[in-house]
């Protein structure tokens, strides 16, 4: 059948006489889990019956029509106020009421309740009316299309499973294996290659079917030709390629592809019949010569080759050529070898003019044409497509190419015939340079020979039946980037030409191949290519016109019988599969929880049961699936309705254990709207009913004077009820009474409202599915006090807010001297005080009183900060630090316990004894050296390390403790030499960190966590095995709402020092550790069960910074170095600075230096900046910021650098003549002046001062640049004469300048000396992260494995 018109290769406008408007409908199929995401798009004529639409969408979808029904739907919902549409009405789909020019969306939903039918597989025949209204999904934008009709990018699953239209299979696209595709295509509908594949046979005992690359061709071939499926998967192909799941992202050349799979298959066919297939269907000859213009001589070589390139434009050329012929044509055009280039003749023996070029000789049964669109620009360095037009014939003589006077020319039997050398391949300048190589010319010359008669009757019989005809256009739609091949296909069953596009198949027609010539309609000028279109033919197969070779496909009973057998092998798999994707249609799958009877925790599942089975039938499934054999009896479980989300019984099902699960659930859905919970029971309890429209209550029972919260008792009700009728039946159901009864809704996070109206509903207070209810019904005067300040209602506020957190204590920490007991009061799941206390107190005997070790815990810690501040030094504030204790700042909840609360229910209770004081110090030192984490605490060791005067450890009279505040932004010092810099900041600080050094105390003096009590509880815990031995946690119940600071203040008599001396680090579920540093936020952001790391280290102060400190190695090769993290802070010194880090040099990074061995200087980036002189104040002549970053520069000698009026450089000398670059040397000036730098490098290097001529490097330091680019690339001897000048701008340290003798000549290079230079400088290059010029895009070799893995020799990538 021809195709009508309107089935246009590229989708366009339908254009009819009467201009009838067009309906769009989208179609959802919602009857199956997998295509309820997918729509179906028709766009029909406004004139189309309802009858003829339901008629397309079960063609489309693969069902029976009038099995399912259509409904007008919402968007993704259906309309449910509407009846379905009439199936068999005659009214057109305007006048039932869709729009045209509009969207009309519909529903494919269930008739009756059941499913709908799956259409027969042999009734997808072709319908041509139907087929010109609808082809199919378009392929990807840029690519052949199929009409104009389908609009829709995605396709129906069910249409998956149903054949293409046109009979034939499509298949899938991995992710980018749309060459593989097209080739794979091309050679199925090749009858001569398809036949001899199905001759061949398989031995299994001789091979692993799964690596038997024709074997499983063979395989996909038998698919594509009987599959009932649209589209098959290639996967099991490209398993035998010995490819893995990466390789489906790599996107090749389909003509690589084919030279790569016909090696292959060649390798797997040696010994076979088909051992010499593949030559005699591809295989051509021609000759390549070079002639002597004086006397004659010729020699020559044969070549064998597989598919000729044929180049779009000539080499130089803005032209491209207009057609295949004038490309090939180009191709055997011989060029002449004269001047420079003349040919040595060997009978002549001298260099002469000659004429070299190439002659076909043989053409293959099956021609292939390789069109080189992708060529390389020298100007851009980057790979380009070639989009000019190119026309091809579909009947192509190739006779007008041999030349059968050539066959006179001097030959004998002896020459090379070097094709196999050349793995099918021409070589031939033609081929854009890529093959020739002059040096080879000569090889294989015969020097005489005679004529043979038989040759040139065979070449004159040939060039009169070389006639081929196209049937195969493979097409690349892109760039030379990337892009997507199809193939376009004549089959020669029919004559008809088909677009292979991955998934769809669809019949195209010859003004379709016309469009893939590639080009504009206008002229073929230089810039025809960049505005052309990027679709367009790459690949061309024709075969030769000869009906005494031309086959056919085999017939069915014609097939091989180990063909006939995979045949059924494979349908028998297609059947199952098709039983398989039924039962799956029909499978309700829904969530599925359960709580455990004896662990008491709530698993989930997916329950998956037939639509068919019943209620009883499954709750036996679910039973079995949750592994409940051993807990509880089967007919103590039952199946019940449930809200997962607001933790809600629905229903449950009395009385409809036979129902069918696909009513009880509504039918088969991709996703239900509620789950199901296997409910269990003990076998004295009877299950309750619930009924729909009733709530689900979770009532908590509050014990004032034991301050707990009992467990939750669930109680259904009704939203009509009111408050009263619910106090009732609460009573009912606690036993406790009605009348003095307060009850209290949480509806959502803190807010907790008391029900006091009695005659409101539930609904109006707002109770909904599920909910959450305190109940106190105690007699105590709690019930005359104002809500807001009753004891219930702090009770309830703090039980919402605590959060239970783990944390770990350091391992040698002052604190794991002390023994601890500490006695909670009860809480929600705590029991009574005494049974608290036993369980803590372990074979701690006469515990103190805890006012009495709390006492000793602060007069043991007072005698720490003294005796650290003694060693610390008087430094003028040191005096305000000698009377009291952190300790005694912070807010004991021992006196905060609410005056209605008992002695009993004090919540903390401590016994701390601490080892010898002395020892303290040295055991914090070691658990730093444990945790030489650098780049977090690396100074741990430094507790006790500043003596600058704004460092106090201790606080007296309630005076500010000084803590660094990071609130503002610092930044490094700008400039001391540009004007046009001065009072810029530039900020290096993390926002973690900026915000991270508030005080811990407010202007007052007074703590902040003396501003409110927050609810503070802790216990020892044992972590889970694994988890390390000998570590120390503590189990903490928090109020979140507890500021940072008060939190550590709390920890202290747990850690055993002062919190400004230990740090917190909140534990991720990676495992990640992030220090917790904004001491004035509030604990908000963790939640129940976070873990917590404590390390030792002093925590920054006011006006103290976190430094990082990275050595500057000028001539190493990574100049930048990581050594520690280090603690400054305002009005300090740099001297001073460097004094402090001294010891943690020499300890942490092995440096024994002194302080005038090395300087500190600014670091931006990997750049080195200003050096800090020793006298420079911190936040005075040096501005610094949280997270700040230093360079500490060993010298080799005295400092040079005195004064801020200096400026250092870095220079680099260039020696041209050896190719070479020296050492770093830094050189300081007096001033900013050309000439004196000019000195200065005429005084290190002994160049005169006339001949020095430099240039400041270029970007990051080190400044590399290649020294193959340094000599011209370089703005040398620029005409200034100050260096803060443009295009100078040397204004700071630490610039680089490169400098050479202006009289030393370039040394000369040989191309080779270049090339290996130019190879040593890339490697170099790129190891220091240096742009280099050009780095094309690495591409994965295509490679198939013969043994179906690849090697182990990673070298090859």
């Amino acid at each position: 059948m021809v195709p009508s018109e309107e089935n246009q290769l590229v989708p366009k406008e339908v254009e009819s006489a009467a201009e009838e408007p067009r309906v769009l409908c989208i179609i959802q199929d919602t009857t199956n889990s997998k295509t309820v995401n997918e729509r179906v798009t028709l766009n029909l004529p406004a004139s189309t019956p309802l009858k003829r639409l339901f008629e397309d969408v079960a063609l489309k979808v693969g069902y029976v029509n009038g099995t399912f029904d259509l409904m007008w739907g919402i968007g993704d919902s259906v309309n449910d106020t509407q009846a379905p549409l009439d199936q068999n009405s005659e009214k057109t789909v305007l006048d039932a009421g869709f729009e045209p020019g509009k969207k009309n969306f519909l529903h494919l939903t269930e008739k009756d309740g059941e499913q709908p039918h799956i259409m027969p597989e042999e009734s997808g025949t072709t319908d041509d009316s139907a087929q010109d209204r609808f082809i199919g999904p378009l392929p990807r934008e840029g690519s052949v299309g199929c009409t104009s009709d389908y609009v829709s990018q995605s396709y129906s699953y069910s249409s998956v499973l149903s054949k293409s239209e046109t009979g034939y299979v499509g298949l899938v696209n991995q992710a980018m294996t749309c060459y593989l595709n097209s080739l794979l295509q091309t050679l199925f509908m090749t009858p001569e290659f398809r036949n001899a594949l199905y001759k061949w046979e398989f031995e299994e005992s001789e091979e692993d079917p799964v690596t038997s690359i024709p074997y499983q061709l063979q395989r996909l071939f038998v698919l594509l030709q009987t599959s009932k499926k649209r589209a098959i998967e290639t996967t099991d192909v490209t398993r035998s390629f010995g490819w893995d799941s990466s390789e489906a992202w790599q996107q090749h050349d389909v003509q690589e592809l084919c030279r790569v799979m016909f090696d292959a298959l060649e390798q797997k066919w040696k010994q076979t019949e088909q051992a010499d297939l593949i030559n005699q269907l591809y295989q051509g000859k021609l000759k390549d010569y070079v002639r002597c213009l004086e006397c004659g001589y010729e020699g020559w070589r044969i070549d064998t080759y597989l598919d000729i390139p044929l180049v779009i434009r000539p080499y130089g050329s803005n032209q491209a050529f207009a057609s295949v012929e004038e490309a090939l044509h180009a191709f055997i055009q011989p060029e002449i070898l004269d001047g420079p280039n003349q040919y040595f003749c060997e009978r002549c023996k001298k260099k002469c003019d000659a004429r070299k070029g190439l002659r076909f000789l043989h053409f293959p049964y099956l021609l292939t044409l390789q069109l080189k669109r992708f060529d390389f620009d020298y100007t851009t360095m980057h790979r380009i497509k070639l989009n000019d037009r190119m026309t091809f014939p579909e009947e192509l003589d190739m006779s007008v190419f041999i030349d059968v006077e050539d066959e006179k020319s001097p030959q004998t039997e002896s020459c090379t015939d070097s094709g196999a050398e050349n793995e099918g391949s021409c070589h031939s300048d033609q081929m854009s340079n890529d093959f020739s190589n002059d040096d080879g010319v000569d090889e294989g010359i015969c020097l005489e020979s005679s004529s043979a008669a038989e040759r040139i009757s065979k070449a004159g019989s040939e060039k009169s039946s070389l006639l081929y005809e196209l049937f195969s256009v493979m097409v690349h739609s892109g760039s030379a980037a990337g892009g997507h091949y199809y193939a376009c296909i004549k089959s020669f069953s029919d004559d008809q030409w088909y677009s292979f596009n991955d998934q769809h198949v669809s019949k195209i027609t010859q003004e379709d191949i016309k469009k893939t010539y590639g080009g504009s309609s206008g002229s073929r000028g230089y810039y025809s290519s960049a505005f052309a279109s990027s679709t367009n033919a790459y690949m061309l197969i024709y075969r030769l016109k000869d009906p005494t070779r031309n086959a056919k496909f085999l017939e069915a009973h014609e097939y091989p019988e180990h063909i006939k057998q995979l045949v059924q092998k494979e349908r028998e798999l297609e059947e199952q599969e098709k039983r398989q994707r039924e039962i799956e249609r029909n499978t309700c799958k829904i969530k599925l929880f359960c709580m455990h009877p004896t662990k008491q925790i709530m698993m989930e599942n997916k329950l998956e049961v037939h639509k068919d089975r019943t209620l009883k039938e499954a709750v036996e499934i679910a039973y079995k699936l949750m592994d409940l054999e051993e807990a509880v009896p089967l007919d103590c479980c039952r199946l019940v309705k449930y809200d997962e989300f607001h933790d809600y019984l629905e229903r449950s099902y009395e009385g409809e254990e036979d129902t069918p699960m696909g009513l009880l659930l509504g039918g088969v859905k991709s996703t239900y709207m509620f789950d199901l919970l296997l409910e269990t029971r003990r076998p004295d309890q009877t299950f309750q009913c619930y009924k729909p429209g009733e709530v689900m209550v979770k009532v908590h029972v509050v014990d004032l004077k034991t301050e707990s919260v009992a467990p939750p008792i669930s109680v259904r009700a009704y939203l009509n009820q009111t408050v009263s009728e619910f106090k009732q039946l609460i009573s009912k159901a606690t036993h406790l009474p009605a009348e003095t009864m307060r009850v209290v809704l949480e509806r959502c996070y803190n807010d907790l409202r008391l029900l006091n109206v009695s005659s409101k509903t539930l609904k109006a207070e707002g109770f909904f599915r599920s909910n959450k209810v305190f109940i106190e019904s105690s007699e105590s005067l709690d019930h005359h006090v104002a809500y807001t300040d009753s004891h219930l209602w702090k009770l309830l506020d703090r039980h919402a807010n605590t959060i239970r957190l783990y944390v770990l204590l350091p391992e040698q920490s002052p604190g794991s001297q002390f023994r601890r007991a500490v006695c909670q009061k009860p809480s929600g799941d705590s029991g009574n005080l005494d049974e608290a206390c036993e369980r803590v107190k372990g074979p701690i005997g006469n515990m103190k009183s805890v006012e009495a070790i709390l006492e000793e815990s602060t007069e043991k810690l007072k005698s720490l900060s003294l005796q650290q501040q003694q060693q610390e030094g008087d430094n003028g504030d040191s005096s305000k630090s000698t009377e009291a204790s952190d300790f005694e700042n912070i807010e004991s909840p021992l006196n905060e316990i609410d005056s209605s609360a008992s002695a009993e229910n004090r919540e903390l209770e401590n016994q701390i004894q601490i080892s010898d004081p002395e020892n303290i110090q040295s055991e914090e030192r070691s658990d730093s050296d444990v945790n030489n984490d650098r780049s977090t605490s690396s100074v741990d060791s430094d507790i006790l390390s500043s003596s600058h005067s704004s460092d106090t450890l201790c606080n007296v009279d309630n005076a500010p403790l000084p803590l660094a505040n990071g609130l503002d932004s610092h930044s490094i010092t700008s400039s001391r030499r540009s004007k046009a810099n001065q009072g810029k900041k530039e900020t290096w600080d993390t926002a973690e960190e900026d915000s991270g050094t508030d005080s811990e105390y407010d202007e007052s003096g007074k703590s902040r966590g003396e501003a409110q009590y927050m609810y503070f509880k802790s216990e020892p815990y044992t972590a889970d095995e694994g988890s390390g031995e000998g570590q120390k946690w503590l189990m903490v119940h928090v109020d979140k709402r507890i500021t940072l600071s008060a939190f550590k203040q709390h920890l202290e008599p747990f850690v055993g020092v002062p919190s400004s001396h230990f740090k917190v680090f909140r534990v991720y579920a990676s495992n990640q550790e992030f220090e917790s540093v904004r001491l004035n936020e509030t604990l908000s952001s963790f939640s129940d069960d976070n873990k917590i790391t404590i390390r030792l280290g002093r925590a920054l102060k006011k006006g103290e910074y976190r430094v990082k400190v990275y050595q500057l190695l000028v001539n190493e090769s990574e100049p930048c170095k990581f050594l520690l993290d280090a603690v400054f802070a305002k009005g300090m010194t740099v001297r001073q600075s460097k004094e402090e880090l001294l010891p943690q040099l020499r300890e942490q990074c092995g440096l024994d230096l002194t302080t005038d061995r090395f300087r500190l200087r600014k670091k931006t980036w990997k750049n080195p900046g200003t050096v800090f002189l020793d006298y420079h104040i911190y936040e005075e002549d040096i501005n610094i910021s949280s997270n700040w970053e230093v360079f500490l520069e060993i010298l080799d000698g005295v400092e040079k650098m005195k004064s801020m009026s200096q400026l250092a450089v870095l220079s680099r000398r260039w020696r041209p003549s050896e190719m070479k670059l020296d050492s770093f040397q830094e050189v300081v000036l007096e001033s900013s002046s050309v000439e004196e730098l000019k000195e200065k490098l005429s005084e290190i290097s002994g160049i005169p001062l006339e001949n020095i001529e430099f240039a400041k490097g270029r970007g990051t330091f080190p400044c590399d640049i290649s020294i193959l680019e340094i000599h011209q690339d370089l703005d040398w001897n620029p005409k200034v004469s100050t260096l803060n000048v443009w295009p100078l701008y040397i204004c700071d340290d630490g610039a680089v300048i490169f400098y050479r003798d202006k009289t030393e000549e370039l040394m000369e290079l040989t191309d080779e000396q270049r090339n290996e230079l130019m190879k040593k400088e890339s490697s170099r290059l790129q190891k220091t992260g240096h742009r280099v010029t050009y780095s094309p895009r690495k591409e994965k070799a295509l490679k198939i494995y013969l043994d179906g893995a690849p090697n182990k020799d990673l070298t090859q990538d």
